[in-house]
């Protein structure tokens, strides 16, 4: 499928990734969506740049058409949620459709769980056997937590929605996914308001088009704060812009615990 350049001066020629939260449960707010934030920094080390994320609720349609948009548009769209084995995991359906492919039981994926299951001596049933069955074709992604996997097809990579279980089902998947560059992230703290750095920042993201800078003010009993972060796939280019950045704000420190930030608003 053909995809859209990506407008990132950042992250140019890298690959790109999408990702699909599935679940109703996310978007009622009863449950935070953990996966994002680790995909997102588990791609940065591997080149890969994530480029949107949508939630989708536990609806075969609503999941086919964000994977077909989303799989056009990237080289990598990654979901999580809806492959369990209650009546509501979906996910495997969907994404069947969605490239036109019959779903049925993975041999393999049958093996694992039988496997998982008898050496605690617990039998398979109806419900156990869903999280078998998989689009033809498929390329398994291994569970080493609770054995039922996820899987790719095409360009999408099909995992879990419980945290743990995504982390190590991308742990394995990434290594044979083809990345790019690794973005360097560099994080800074001033203690000012954005609006008093705003358009001096400004003037340097201007001069250095190769870093992206981004700003991110929140407020603390003793007053302001904006972190101030950089990245970039070119070390030459984000050691110029900290320099630049380190020259116009003499108070400038290294944040030591993050790469980002949020709070909004200027007082």
């Amino acid at each position: 499928m053909a995809r859209s350049p990506d407008p990132s001066p950042t992250a140019a020629g890298a690959p790109t990734a999408a990702m699909i939260v599935i679940g109703d449960e996310l978007l009622s707010g009863r449950t935070r969506d953990a996966n994002t934030p680790h995909l997102a920094q588990a791609l940065e080390k591997v080149g890969i740049r994530l480029r949107e994320v949508r939630i989708v609720p536990d609806e075969e349609d609503a999941i086919v058409e964000a994977v077909r948009a989303l799989a056009a548009r990237h080289d990598h769209v990654f979901t999580s949620g809806g492959i369990g084995p209650t009546h509501d995991d979906i996910t495997a359906d969907a994404v069947a459709r969605a490239f036109g492919r019959p779903v049925g039981i993975h041999p393999e994926a049958h093996a694992r769980l039988v496997t998982f299951y008898e050496a605690r001596g617990i039998g398979m049933n109806a419900a156990r056997l869903r999280m078998a069955r998989i689009p033809e074709g498929a390329r398994l992604i291994d569970n080493p937590v609770s054995a039922a996997p996820g899987f790719s097809v095409e360009n999408v990579h099909v995992m879990a929605g419980v945290p743990s279980i995504f982390r190590e089902m991308l742990a394995g998947l990434l290594p044979r996914l083809a990345g790019g560059v690794p973005l360097l992230v560099r994080a800074f703290l001033l203690r000012r308001p954005e609006g008093e750095i705003a358009a001096l920042l400004g003037e340097i993201a201007a001069a250095h088009p190769d870093v992206a800078i981004g700003s991110y003010p929140s407020f603390r009993a003793d007053g302001h704060e904006t972190r101030i972060v950089l990245r970039s796939a070119d070390p030459v280019a984000i050691e110029a812009a900290r320099a630049a950045l380190t020259a116009a704000f003499p108070d400038l420190v290294t944040d030591e615990n993050g790469t980002g930030g949020d709070g909004a608003g200027d007082a």
